[in-house]
């Protein structure tokens, strides 16, 4: 009778453990938040390191979350969607760019923002974007002496 109980307790604890780990999955991707957003739009050259589910952060601050990322067939680009969180309002003048966190971090889109006293409207698009600088491509253009 005591190894029912033992296997009982064990059973509960690593159950409780999945339900504990799927709940902290959820809070982490931003699927459980309940939270107002708003769309805005940018379309980049390059959005190496970046997918749907990265975070969006001004000044650090993690302010959103990538919600859609299509290629475009006719522009070649990436156009994207972002999510923000009502009550975050941008300057219609900022910049949206790909920054990384370092060179063994991941990459994440960062909005640096401008001076005007407007703001972008939800659904809007940001035309001032940067992409993403492949690190590789510096070295080897490093290495390789190339003066481009």
């Amino acid at each position: 009778m005591s190894e029912n109980t033992t296997e009982v307790i064990v059973g509960a604890g690593v159950l409780a453990a999945a339900v504990a780990f799927v709940i902290y999955a959820g809070q982490i991707s931003g699927f459980s938040s309940g939270a107002a957003s708003y769309p805005l739009s940018a379309s980049f050259r390059s959005l190496e390191g970046v997918s749907v589910g990265s975070d969006v952060r001004l000044a650090g601050v993690k302010v959103g979350t990538v919600t859609e990322v299509i290629l475009n067939p006719e522009t070649y680009r990436a156009d994207t969607v972002v999510s923000l969180e009502e009550g975050i309002v941008i300057p219609d003048d900022s910049a949206i760019i790909i920054s990384s966190e370092g060179l063994l971090g991941g990459n994440f889109v960062e909005i640096v923002p401008g001076g005007s006293p407007f703001f972008y409207e939800a659904g809007a698009t940001i035309d001032d974007t940067q992409g993403a600088v492949s690190l590789v491509t510096l070295l080897m253009k490093f290495v390789g002496g190339s003066t481009e």
